[in-house]
């Protein structure tokens, strides 16, 4: 579309096509017009009878432009449930945590605090991979299982 509220002649672009299809394409033109200008400029609005200048604003905005205003944005913040919840599950984990022998927690500390994968502790043990994964997913197992109980 080359220019605003400019619906092209559709009759002179596709020749032989029925009104209905005419009705069709300025229908759809309209609607993009509508999606493209009109939600996104403010209007203004000059009641030369009564003097008075009306700024409608647009109903779409760009995050730029708003910034520039200096428009506040609220902060998106946990609620206290959420955040309630959170506390009782943590909780809950370090308590199923602490029932873990040693070597478990070591192993669970390399992988999920550390962020170490599990080919770099096998290496490091000097076992395989399959091995280390197995040993993972029994440790994991058992926290489940200790979590239900909680």
């Amino acid at each position: 579309m080359a220019k605003p509220y400019r619906i092209p002649d559709f009759r002179k672009l596709y020749p032989g096509v029925s009104e209905e299809v005419i009705a069709v394409l300025k229908t759809t033109e309209r609607k993009m017009q509508y999606q493209e200008y009109d939600l996104k400029v403010e209007q203004t609005v000059v009641d030369q009878e009564e003097q008075t200048v009306t700024i409608i604003p647009s109903r779409e905005d760009s995050y730029e432009r708003l910034l520039d205003q200096n428009i506040q944005f609220t902060e998106i913040v946990d609620s206290v449930e959420e955040v309630a919840i959170r506390n009782i599950r943590s909780q809950q984990l370090h308590k199923a945590l602490s029932l873990l022998s040693e070597d478990e927690r070591i192993l669970i500390e390399q992988l999920y605090f550390e962020e170490r994968t599990e080919r770099e502790i096998a290496d490091e043990r000097g076992i395989y991979h399959n091995a280390v994964h197995k040993q993972k997913n029994r440790i994991l197992e058992k926290l489940r299982k200790n979590l239900k109980n909680f």
